[in-house]
């Protein structure tokens, strides 16, 4: 990963901000330099349900790259879903030829989370038939919105609550698809309800900040 954080105050000073692009440098942002940079494998690796050191897991490792970073005192992947603090989660996926096929504005709505009506009455039955207690309930949708760029990526940008436990966690999802439908670039910035309310324009810059690179030669 490419990591390099710049001096935006005049003189001598701390940075401002921490710039990113992925692996290979092609889809960009930026975090407050306040943010400490943690670990995601794990976190990706959970999500994706592959069991650890399984063919899946290791094909998935080639063609995803992600990373995170915690505003709280002491960062850990598991703010992702409880979160009094702002929490970033990024991730590039390079698609396989049947993903291609698939993908649609609402697979990207749905890419981390359950966001549609259909996936989110799948996930509940799913729960259901396994007697399991949902993590995620009581969905609120905030806002959605398309993202169209230049040069012809779009993609989707959602911003909803879940009732996770006892507290309410708010959920801002940026993905794009790139203009040859080759890969999908996903933002998560999530922090509990009430950080969200106050805290809004900041998370505008963050996610106003995901961008797709495309690099001479």
């Amino acid at each position: 990963m490419l990591l390099v954080t710049i001096l935006m105050l005049s003189g001598c000073g701390p940075p401002e901000f921490t710039y990113v692009r992925d692996r290979d440098g092609t889809t960009y942002f930026k975090v407050p330099a306040s943010f400490a940079q943690i670990d995601a494998s794990s976190l990706d690796l959970a999500l994706s349900g592959n069991p650890p050191d399984s063919q899946a897991a290791l094909q998935r490792a080639r063609r995803v790259w992600a990373t995170a970073f915690d505003q709280a005192e002491q960062p850990a992947i598991d703010h992702l879903f409880d979160s009094r603090a702002p929490f970033v989660y990024a991730t590039v996926h390079k698609l396989t030829e049947e993903q291609r096929a698939t993908v649609s504005l609402d697979r990207l709505r749905d890419f981390i989370l359950p966001v549609t009506e259909e996936t989110r009455t799948a996930y509940l039955t799913r729960a259901l038939h396994t007697g399991r207690t949902p993590l995620f309930t009581g969905f609120e949708p905030i806002s959605d919105r398309l993202v169209l760029l230049d040069n012809g990526a779009r993609g989707v940008r959602v911003r909803f609550n879940y009732q996770i436990g006892a507290t309410i966690q708010t959920f801002d999802h940026t993905a794009i698809l790139d203009e040859q439908g080759a890969t999908v670039s996903v933002m998560l910035i999530t922090c509990r309800s009430s950080c969200f309310a106050a805290r809004g324009a900041e998370f505008d810059e963050i996610a106003g900040s995901f961008k797709l690179l495309r690099l001479r030669g």
